[in-house]
C-alpha cells in the first residue's frame, strides 16, 4: 500500500532504451538534442495538467527529493515576502514519515495535529494551530488511511486565510488520476511520483522521479534546469534564467530513464486512458476491500469508500491467537503473494495497508482473498505453523533493524554473508 507497485509496460521500457535516447550527452548542443527535449517539454505540459498546476520541474530524483523541493520553495516564498518567521509546517499524525522528515531537513518546525476517528483531520485543532508563524501544511489526497479527505476546500480555507500554502504529497495520485485536480482542492505545490503514478520500474528502492509542480506564486522558485520553449526551439531554463530559484537538486535533468518512462507511458494512454487508470484502481481495492470484509476481517474505516487502497487491522487475530501482522505478511509469501505494507499507518494497531492497484485481475485479486483466508484459519488452527513462515524461501525472516542501523552497500572480503 502507498507504494502503487503497477505491472510496468515493456514497450516504455523498449522505447526510453532506444540508441537516439540513451547515446545522447547531457552536456551536447541543445540544437543536438531537441527531440529529448521536447518530449521534456512536452511531459511538463502533461504533468501541469493532470495537477492543475502552473508549471513542472522534473529534477527531483525521489518522491522524497520532490518534498524537499516543494517546502524548499515554500521556504523561498515566504523569505521573499519578507516573512521570515514563517517556519512551522503542519503535518497530520496519518502523514508519510518523509513529510516531518522533509520539513525538519528545511529547518521547519514540524506541527502534528490529529485525524478523527472518521479519518478525516480535526479542523478545530487545524484552526487553533495556524497563525503568523504558519509556512503551510502538508497533504495526501486520499490521505495513508486510504479515504479521501471530504474536507480539503476548507482545509485550503483555514490555511490560506492565515498566509499558508498548501503541500500536496503525491503518493496516492493513482486514485485522483484524470477525475479531480490536487490545483482544484487549492494545493499551491504538488510532487507527483512518477515511479509509481506513471508506471516506472521502482522495486528495490528505485529509481525513482519526484517532479514537483506549483502553482502561479511559485513559479520563480522552481528548480533548476528545466525546459523552456524560445520560438522554434527547446533550450534548459537555469538560474540565468530564474534567479530566484532554489536551485539544482541533481545533475543535468535528473533520472532522465525514468522520465522517457513516464513519457511514453501517457502518451499511450492519453486522456481517456488516464481516467481508467483511476477507475479500476479504485474498483478493485473497492472490491477487494469488501471480499476481505466478507470474510471476516476487520476494517479500519467500515464507513468509508476506498480510494486506492484501504487498510484492515488483525488486532483481534493477534489477541486470539498470537499471530501479528508480520506473521501474516510472512506466510503470504508461502502463498505466492508479495506483503502488502504492514504496520504503516501507526494509527491502525497490527494492519494490512493493501493497494492492490488497476493493473491486477480478478483471478489475483480472489486469489489473494483466498490465501488471507487460509492464514487466518490456520492461525486459529496451528498458530505456531503461521509464526515460523515463511517455510519456502531461501531466505526466512530478515534482521530488519540491523539493515537499517547498518546499511552495508558494498562487499568486503572476509565480511560476513
Amino acid at each position: 500500500g502507498s507504494c502503487t507497485m503497477k505491472f510496468n509496460p515493456r514497450v516504455c521500457n523498449r522505447l526510453a532504451m532506444l540508441p537516439q535516447n540513451l547515446g545522447r550527452h547531457p552536456l551536447g548542443p541543445v540544437e543536438h538534442g531537441q527531440g529529448f527535449l521536447h518530449t521534456m517539454y512536452e511531459l511538463q505540459e502533461m504533468l501541469q495538467v493532470v495537477t492543475g498546476m502552473k508549471a513542472v520541474s522534473l529534477t527531483p530524483m525521489a518522491g522524497a527529493q520532490g518534498e524537499f523541493a516543494g517546502v524548499a520553495m515554500m521556504r523561498a516564498y515566504h523569505d521573499a515576502r519578507g516573512e521570515h518567521e514563517r517556519l512551522q509546517i503542519i503535518v497530520p499524525d496519518a502523514a508519510h514519515g518523509t513529510n516531518p522528515a522533509t520539513a525538519t531537513m528545511c529547518g521547519c518546525e514540524v506541527i502534528e495535529i490529529p485525524t478523527g476517528a472518521n479519518g478525516d483531520i480535526d479542523l478545530e485543532q487545524l484552526r487553533a494551530v495556524v497563525g503568523s508563524q504558519t509556512a503551510g501544511i502538508m497533504l495526501t489526497n486520499p490521505s495513508t488511511l486510504g479515504v479521501f479527505e471530504r474536507q480539503i476546500e476548507k482545509i485550503s480555507a483555514i490555511v490560506h486565510a492565515a498566509g499558508g500554502l498548501l503541500y500536496y504529497d503525491g503518493a496516492n495520485l493513482n486514485a485522483i488520476l484524470g477525475k479531480t485536480l490536487p490545483g482544484d482542492m487549492g494545493f499551491d505545490v504538488v510532487h507527483m511520483n512518477l515511479h509509481k503514478t506513471f508506471s516506472t520500474p521502482h522495486g528495490g528502492g528505485g529509481p525513482g522521479s519526484g517532479a514537483v509542480g506549483v502553482s502561479e506564486r511559485l513559479v520563480p522558485f522552481l528548480p533548476v534546469p528545466f525546459v523552456q520553449k524560445q520560438g522554434d526551439l527547446y533550450t534548459w531554463a537555469t538560474e540565468v534564467d530564474c534567479p530566484q530559484s532554489i536551485g539544482r537538486l541533481s545533475a543535468f535533468m535528473g533520472n532522465a530513464g525514468v522520465l522517457l518512462r513516464a513519457y511514453v507511458y501517457m502518451r499511450m494512454l492519453g486522456k481517456t486512458g488516464m481516467e481508467r487508470v483511476s477507475d479500476f484502481a479504485v474498483l478493485n481495492a473497492n472490491y477487494l476491500m469488501v471480499c476481505l470484509a466478507d470474510a471476516g476481517f476487520e476494517l479500519a474505516f467500515p464507513e468509508r469508500r476506498a480510494s486506492h487502497e484501504f487498510i484492515i487491522s488483525l488486532k483481534q487475530i493477534q489477541r486470539d491467537t498470537g499471530v501479528t501482522a508480520m506473521d501474516f505478511a510472512k506466510a503470504l509469501l508461502d502463498c505466492g503473494f508479495h506483503a502488502p505494507t504492514t504496520y504503516f499507518p501507526v494509527l491502525v494497531p497490527e494492519c494490512f495497508l493493501i493497494e492492490p492497484t488497476e493493473t491486477e485481475s480478478r483471478h489475483a485479486l480472489d486469489g489473494f482473498v483466498a490465501a488471507m483466508i487460509r492464514i487466518k484459519d490456520m492461525a486459529y488452527a496451528d498458530a505456531e505453523q503461521v509464526k515460523q513462515a515463511p517455510l519456502t524461501m531461501p531466505v526466512r525472516r530478515l534482521d530488519d533493524v540491523r539493515a537499517a542501523k547498518q546499511p552495508d552497500l558494498v562487499w568486503r572480503p572476509g565480511t560476513e554473508t
